[in-house]
Formats: structure tokens, sequence, C-alpha cells
């Protein structure tokens, strides 16, 4: 399938989540069947992890900068991969990783919530996002929200997927906290998921990444690809990369996507240097229609798109930037307060 062919799939994807289509789908509903039940082995052959439940994160990290300005509060909404799990210790787990690379970043404290739910599919972030927005410390200044795989392998209509990720985005905006979306990981390097199913998985996967781009960008937001979640990396590095079960990831794992989206928290933040923020055509970055730009970065883990000019004749425009990955902190102590 060309770009081009991709790109129509994803706009109309997106398109029927905003005017309340429901019957557009990833790919034609026995492929995605026989997809599912390859999945659904794979989880029944690796398991879920040694560690059932993964480990609560929240508290204070930078704490070496308290004492000058308040902290900056960040919050984890999603399914198990913005949980954590499949790991032991708290730093390990995306958002201690993300709240350390932004405290080092910012020099100040940041403040962790993880909201999100092992298992989780989009029409939870309803919940996850009442919770956040009720909080009595108010809004936090960003979100960062990973969703998607439990949607594929539930076979959730892509439409209704969108959908709601779009209106958590669009809630979560309106209240003024920043929001970043690590779109759905490539479900096609599984280990025990054979081929040819693994190429279905991976269409699938990657066609949903572009949709939520669409949505999120529509909304305010900015995504980052995490095809390198369960991607190519992954794949050239499975007993690393990858958790105890095969199916989430390791420690390793979660830095090597924490490494991903960090850029774009802190760009998001106005903390990233100025002359990154401009287009490096070396790097292939540009402007491009929405749709266009989103299946680029389905395709390439890492890419972050957001929102750019007003829609145009081919509709809206995005930034598409493949940011140069900062080095997380190696270790970080555990949070000093939940």
């Amino acid at each position: 399938m060309s770009s081009l062919s991709r790109a129509r799939v994803a706009r109309r994807i997106a398109a029927g989540a905003a005017y309340g289509g429901g019957g557009i789908g990833l790919l034609g509903a026995a492929t995605v069947g026989v997809v599912l039940a390859e999945v659904q082995l794979a989880k029944r052959q690796v398991g879920h992890g040694r560690s059932p439940h993964p480990p609560s994160a929240d508290g204070l990290y930078g704490y070496a900068y308290a004492g000058g300005e308040e902290p900056l509060r960040l919050t984890m909404l999603g399914d198990s991969t913005a949980a954590g799990q499949g790991v032991h210790r708290a730093r390990q787990t995306p958002g201690a990783l993300l709240a350390s690379g932004l405290a080092a970043v910012a020099e100040r404290p940041v403040r962790l919530r993880n909201v999100a739910l092992p298992g989780a599919q989009s029409d939870d972030l309803d919940r996850q996002v009442r919770l956040v927005l009720a909080d009595p410390d108010g809004v936090p200044e960003v979100c960062v929200i990973m969703v998607g795989a439990n949607d594929v392998t539930h076979r959730m209509p892509a439409t209704r997927s969108v959908r709601h990720l779009s209106a958590a985005v669009r809630r979560l905006r309106t209240a003024g906290a920043e929001v970043i979306v690590g779109t759905c990981p490539d479900l096609g390097t599984i280990e025990p998921v054979h081929r040819p199913l693994r190429w279905f998985a991976r269409r699938a996967s990657r066609q949903l990444a572009a949709a939520q781009t669409i949505g999120t960008v529509e909304q305010g937001g900015r995504t980052v690809s995490l095809g390198d979640l369960l991607g190519p990396e992954f794949a050239e590095n499975p007993r690393e990369l990858f958790g105890p079960d095969s199916y989430h990831p390791s420690a390793e794992g979660y830095a090597t996507a924490a490494m991903a989206v960090l850029p774009t928290v802190c760009a998001a933040l106005g903390l990233w240097p100025a002359e990154e923020e401009r287009p490096d055509v070396t790097r292939r970055e540009g402007f491009l229609p929405v749709a266009r730009a989103a299946v680029e970065a389905a395709s390439e883990p890492g890419t972050e798109v957001a929102a750019a000019m007003p829609t145009g004749p081919r509709g809206p425009w995005a930034l598409l930037k493949r940011r140069r990955r900062r080095r997380v902190p190696a270790s970080d102590p555990a949070p000093t307060s939940a």
C-alpha cells in the first residue's frame, strides 16, 4: 500500500471518529479475528510476566532542585505501557524515567502521578481524564498518554478508539495541560506471533497509530511514534528489550521509549533548545498535510507530529520532527513522597 493510500485510510478513520462513523475497521474483520486469536495465543504462551502489578512510581523527582520553583506536574494515562507493567522497580517505569529526565532538563522538581490502568483500552480514558481533572492540586502542566495496543487485540473499531482518544486530548487541552500521545506500538514484533500474522498485526498497529496522530494533532496535542516500543529495535534485541514475559518491555525497553518521548515533553513545555524547533531538512523534517505526516511517523519510531498551520485545501498541516534523543539519567532515587 502506498503512503498516499495509507494516509487516505488514516484520514478516513479519523473522520469517522470525528463524525460518528463506526464501521471503518483497521483490516478486514476476518483478518483481525485471526490476528486477535494469534495474539491471545501468544499471551497465553508468555503469560503476563512475574510482576502482575506495576510498581507505583508516584511522587517527587529531582528533589535536588527543591526549594526553588514549584514542581512541574506530569501525569501518565493509558494502559500497561504507561503504567510500567513488566518491571519491578518504580524507577524503571516510563513515568519515573520521564519525570527524572524532565527534572534534569528543567532543573526543577517534577511531581509524577500515574492513573494508567494495565489492560485498559481507549474507552477507559474518559475515566482516567476525570481523575486527572478532579485532582485538588489542579491540572498538571503536561500529560503523557500511551494507549492503543489493547484496542487492536480486542478488536475495538478504529473510529471508536480514535474518538475516545481525541475526546481525552480535547478535555485535557481545554483544561490547560500540554498533551503528548505515544501512539500504538508495533504488535508485529511480539515474539510468539509468527509470519504472516506479524505483517497483519504490524499493519493494524500502524493504521491505528496514524489515525491516533490525526485525531490528537487536530485537538492540539502532539504525538510520538512508539513503533520502537515493540518495533524494529525491539525485534533485533528481544531478549534485552522485552521483559520476562516477552510481551511487556523490560527496563531497557522502557528507557528506550522514554528517550523517544522526553524531547517532545520538553518541547511542549518550552524547555528544548530553540534552534532545534526549526525543521532540519537534513533529517527530513518539515511541514506536511497531517495525514501524510501521520503515516510517515507511524513507520518511523521516535518521530514527533505537532499542529503547525491552519486548515488548507488538503486539510490541516503538521510539523514532522525527528528530534535528537538525549540520554535519560541512568538512575534516579525513588520518589521522595507519594
